[in-house]
This record gives C-alpha cells, sequence and structure tokens, in this order.
C-alpha cells in the first residue's frame, strides 16, 4: 500500500490573497476603465474556484470573451507580482507537521489555479523538497476531482486522502472518491467532510484515522 496526502493550495497551505488582490486591482485598473476595485475578503471567496468561474463574479458586466481575457491578464500580473512580493504566508506549524508527514505518506498539491502558482509556493516557502507532485486546472485544463485521480495514478498512490477548506474541495474530493479533511481554518465552511481540523498540527492524527 502507498498512502498519500493531496492538498488544496489557497486557504489550505498558505494565505496570499493579501499580495494577489493588489495585483490584480493595480491590473484592472491599468487595462480597463471599469472603476472595480475588490477586497481581500472577496479574494478570499473566489478562491478555490475556476478562473472562468471568477471571471463570471468579478465582471458581469464584460461579455464572455472580454471577461476571460481580462482574467488572463490578472493572472499574469499576479504571476510577477508574488515573485517580486514572497507572501511566505504559511500557517503556524505548517513546515514541521508537513516535515514529519513526508516521512510516511507521498505529498502532493492539487490546485484549480493557473500553472506557475503552486511552483511559486514551493519556492517561496521552501517546501519543494517535501512535496513528490502537483497538479492544476491551468495546465490540464480538468476539474479537480479529476487532477486528485490523475496524480493518485501517476504516484502509484493506493489510499489517499484530500486536505481542503472550501465547498469546492469537498466535492472534488467526492468526485474522486477518496475521503475529505476539512481544513476548518482557511476560507470556506463545508457541511460535507469526512474529519475536520482547525491547526495544521492536527493533521496527523486526522489522516491517521482514515487512512489505517
Amino acid at each position: 500500500m502507498k498512502k498519500g496526502i493531496l492538498f488544496d493550495l489557497d486557504g489550505t497551505l498558505w494565505d496570499s490573497s493579501a499580495n494577489v488582490i493588489a495585483a490584480w486591482n493595480d491590473c484592472i485598473a491599468r487595462n480597463s476603465d471599469l472603476g472595480l476595485t475588490f477586497t481581500r475578503e472577496q479574494m478570499k471567496s473566489y478562491m478555490g474556484k475556476t478562473l472562468e468561474d471568477i471571471a463570471d463574479l468579478m465582471f458581469p458586466m464584460l461579455p464572455r470573451e472580454e471577461r476571460i481575457s481580462m482574467i488572463r491578464k490578472c493572472t499574469d500580473a499576479e504571476h510577477d507580482y508574488l515573485i517580486a512580493h514572497p507572501s511566505q504566508c504559511y500557517f503556524p506549524k505548517e513546515r514541521e507537521t508537513l516535515e514529519a508527514l513526508s516521512k510516511e505518506y507521498l505529498l502532493a498539491v492539487v490546485s484549480n489555479c493557473q500553472d506557475g502558482y503552486i511552483q511559486i509556493f514551493l519556492d517561496q516557502c521552501g517546501f519543494g523538497e517535501l512535496f513528490s507532485d502537483f497538479e492544476c486546472a491551468g495546465r490540464t485544463g480538468m476539474s479537480k476531482g479529476k487532477n486528485i485521480k490523475l496524480v493518485a495514478e501517476r504516484s502509484g498512490l493506493t489510499d489517499i486522502v484530500y486536505v481542503g477548506d472550501t465547498v469546492l474541495d469537498g466535492e472534488a474530493a467526492r468526485e474522486a472518491g477518496v475521503p475529505f479533511i476539512h481544513a476548518g481554518y482557511g476560507f470556506g465552511s463545508p457541511d460535507n467532510f469526512d474529519a475536520r481540523i482547525m491547526s495544521f498540527s492536527e493533521l496527523p492524527a486526522a489522516v491517521g484515522r482514515l487512512l489505517k
């Protein structure tokens, strides 16, 4: 048996919302006359969704093609901004917990983000050596549930859990047919989960109960 823990990114492994919204607001101001300014709380509510869904929420006044064009400009600006303004906003006890878990489980990240975003997280937080794989909608064009299955298959995992903080993360875990651990310290409040943790240090015990 080969066991693995797959993680959502935003709200589960780090909180880059302050830098992301700064980058997006600047991009919108430079590339439109919409006069829109979004808050950090709004950004947290968008995280975890696909870029297409975020575009629909942020720019409903624009035609579909223009929404997608604007969101692409924002993500390009976000990439450059995050590199220039490191977030390093991971959660208390995260590093030591991940280090301990990596000795027993394969760790991977599965997110709905654009390609390059997970790589920035791994580099800035210094977690690259702890995670064996990652996947995102920006690379495969597939749903989070399908990407969970993809990572499990190519890593040869027989028993996995998915850790995330939103309703959509729970739905992705169910699509993939795996247990869902809700990161209760994150951005969302799903009602359907197999275990809930309120701090990162609670994760080993929760995984141990689900992957016996």
